[in-house]
């Protein structure tokens, strides 16, 4: 079992930086790959971007790309994302997850329904 607890959000205004934390507990967390998504009231979730075990990213969605940037530090079980010049379409729950099986990518990574663990989501709203 793996416990993620997402923090960081906030209310900002548009141009600004938010940087999230998506916190693991439970099984060796530093095994797995962990992806954000995010869902703003009314939409589906959808990808945002993702990261691997040995630290190797994967392409973000394209709504993001060039102004995030996801990271982990598994010595602190803790997998970041870093969101600038933020736009209030931003405004999202943004949740992490993971997969069932440590090590590997589930068969399409951008989609939420191929994911086991989830947060509980940190609300970001950008404002205009």
């Amino acid at each position: 079992q793996v416990e993620l607890v997402e923090s960081g959000g906030g209310l900002v205004q548009a141009g600004g930086s938010l940087r999230l934390s998506c916190a693991a507990s439970g099984r060796t967390f530093s095994n797995y790959n962990v992806a954000w998504f995010r869902q703003a009231p009314g939409k589906e979730r959808e990808f945002v971007a993702g990261i691997n075990w040995t630290g190797a990213s994967i392409n973000p969605a394209d709504f993001v790309k060039g102004r995030c940037t996801i990271s982990r530090d598994n010595a602190k079980n803790t997998v970041y994302l870093q969101m600038n010049n933020l736009k209030p379409e931003d405004s999202a729950v943004y949740y992490c997850a993971a997969p069932q099986i440590r090590g590997y990518w589930p068969g399409n990574a951008r989609l939420s329904s191929s994911y086991t663990y989830w947060g509980q989501g940190t609300q970001v709203t950008v404002s205009s």
